[in-house]
């Protein structure tokens, strides 16, 4: 079964950059065909897809965030990284990284396969 676990820093200053890992076990995220994503949820919102970086390595954004945003892995440790530069407070929200298939829509949250756990980040000074 696989296990998806979010870490990073709970609280980011404004204009920093937030890194978040999601170390996966339980599967590798260089199998086929799945896609590793990352979603928030700020407080009193619903959920937005941020990105995702597929099994083989390539990257999609959310338009909305694609500036501000980047997403690497590295596959010796299993694991994949978000990094949102210039944050600000709207930018708080519970994180989460979570696994689809292609075919799943990236707002058709329901269908995902797996989730973390989800961390919270709060943006202030």
């Amino acid at each position: 079964q696989v296990q998806l676990q979010e870490s990073g820093p709970g609280l980011v200053k404004p204009s920093q950059t937030l890194s978040l890992t999601c170390t996966v076990s339980g599967g590798s995220i260089t199998a086929n065909y799945y896609y590793w994503n990352w979603i928030r949820q700020p407080p009193g919102k619903d959920l937005e897809w941020i990105g995702y970086i597929t099994y083989s390595g390539s990257t999609y954004y959310n338009p909305a965030l694609k500036s501000r945003t980047s997403i690497s892995r590295d596959t010796s440790r299993n694991l994949f990284t978000l990094h949102l530069s210039s944050v600000n407070p709207e930018d708080t929200a519970v994180y989460y990284c979570a696994r689809r298939r292609p075919a799943t829509p990236v707002d058709l949250y329901d269908d995902y396969d797996d989730w973390g756990q989800g961390t919270q980040v709060t943006v202030s000074s």
